[in-house]
């Protein structure tokens, strides 16, 4: 809980309507969308303009009081959990698109927009703001950027990283700053704009993004292909690179999430292969014919049971809708759900797939696997109980085996939903001591008091590798 004089400095600050210190009003603030993740806010501020997250943190520096900037809590790593206390800081009066600039097909927002709004928004110009994650209805563009978020149209289009062209930001020492711009190049000195997309909110506050549109797809189409057989699919997902097509989306499920969904969604999705490939291609008419009709024959070749392209608009949305559903139907199951993500080369997706399955038999827990196979970005889902203590630790187990996987095939212990809390043990198997350090000492050069979303990205202790992968 705030002292009565730091509650009235953050009074002056933001207004007493600003200022939530209450246990109820605290608790709602205490968690996020991670399970089994939970440390209570000293108080939950909502600032109005820049000036005022500005005079927030020079309190906080002031007073050692650690800080979390926070969107809408949908992060899937930890990393808006207050676990060393301190304030919460919500955006919901900063939730404005600023400006709609069709010369240089740019967005200017604040941090608190909610991604759909921002992609209906460039629609509505004839434009397009391609980053799509699952939560995008309730998410916002500051939480994407702090997570460096994906989407399913991540293999052709690249994440949010990509799209953001230049950055306000509160340093935490509450000096403001500016990066990037409206340009198409710029390589003056080291890249902030980059650095701060990802960094969780370790390292400043963004408080405005001037996001990249490109121009709106002329014509989209969408299929859906079924496999008894998951090294088909796989195949089916090099092979259709190697042909030179890159698909705006390109989506594997397998048989247990595939049940899920439909039980959940209703659309009539077939349940009894063992994976389905969900294809869309965006683009000139002529050439998303094309491509559709190319990667059908591929998707056959490959043994696909069928590749059917939807015979409507909206039949292909309720195909995407029902991919996009896939943690809320497997949520349904039990009464936790852990969904992570691992990214492996595409040419080794067959064999994480399996390796996944493995993992699950060796440590006796359930795990659903669905994902981005065009980019290799796979999220297995363990649905669980967390009151189950031993199932819990198995579950830790399989997952720690899993991401040790990932480095060992050549890939990464998470593709798009960040380090947080949830990663940190693992962070150093992926980057080595050398890699630790610097990142720890970029910190330190912004944030000399740690003050910054403590706690995050950096464990207190590796864990230890069970082998040792070259």
């Amino acid at each position: 809980m705030l002292t009565t004089k730091l509650k009235q400095k953050f009074i002056q600050i933001v207004g007493h309507e600003n200022v939530i210190d209450s246990s109820a009003g605290r608790l709602v603030y205490s968690y996020d969308a991670t399970p089994n993740f939970q440390s209570m806010p000293d108080a939950v501020l909502a600032p109005r303009n820049t000036n005022e997250v500005a005079a927030i943190i020079q309190v906080c520096r002031e007073e050692k009081i650690p800080l979390v900037p926070r969107g809408s809590g949908t992060n899937l790593c930890g990393g808006t959990v207050p676990v060393e206390g301190g304030i919460v800081l919500l955006f919901k009066h900063m939730n404005k698109i600023l400006e709609i600039d069709e010369e240089n097909l740019t967005m200017t927002v604040q941090p608190g927009a909610l991604t759909l709004e921002i992609i209906h928004a460039a629609e509505a110009n004839g434009l397009f703001y391609p980053p799509d994650p699952s939560s995008m209805k309730i998410s916002t563009i500051g939480g994407n950027i702090s997570e460096n978020s994906g989407g399913l149209r991540g293999l052709k289009y690249g994440v949010t990283r990509d799209y953001v062209l230049a950055l306000e930001a509160v340093l935490p020492n509450g000096e403001i700053i500016r990066t990037g711009g409206k340009l198409a190049k710029d390589v003056a000195g080291y890249d902030l704009t980059r650095l701060l997309v990802g960094s969780e909110g370790t390292l400043a506050v963004v408080t405005e993004a001037t996001l990249k549109l490109v121009p709106k797809p002329e014509s989209k189409q969408t299929m859906l292909a079924l496999y008894q057989d998951m090294d088909g699919a796989a195949r089916a997902v090099s092979k259709i690179i190697a042909n030179k097509i890159i698909p705006a989306t390109l989506e594997f499920l397998d048989r247990p999430t595939l049940a899920a969904v439909e039980d959940f969604a209703r659309i009539g999705l077939p349940t009894n292969v063992e994976a389905v490939l969900l294809i869309e291609q965006d683009g000139p008419p002529e050439i998303v014919d094309r491509d559709m009709k190319k990667m059908a024959e591929i998707c056959l070749s490959e043994h696909a049971v069928s590749a059917q392209i939807a015979v409507s608009a909206e039949e292909a949305e309720a195909l995407t809708t029902a991919r996009r559903s896939a943690l809320s139907a497997l949520a349904r199951l039990k009464p936790t759900t852990i969904l992570e993500d691992a990214t492996v080369p595409r040419s080794e997706i067959a064999n994480m797939v399996k390796a996944i399955n493995e993992i699950a038999f060796k440590h006796n827990v359930t795990i659903c696997t669905f994902g981005h196979a065009g980019d290799g970005n796979l999220h297995p889902t363990c649905t669980t109980d967390v009151r189950d203590h031993d199932e819990m630790e198995r579950v830790e187990a399989a997952f720690a085996d899993i991401f040790e996987k990932a480095i060992e095939l050549g890939g990464t212990i998470t593709g798009e939903h960040g380090v947080g809390l949830m990663k940190a043990p693992y962070l150093e198997w992926k980057f080595g001591e050398p890699g630790i350090s610097i990142m720890k000492a970029i910190k330190q050069a912004f944030d000399p008091d740690n003050i910054m979303n403590p706690g995050k990205i950096f464990a207190k202790e590796t864990r230890k590798r069970t082998v040792i992968s070259k």
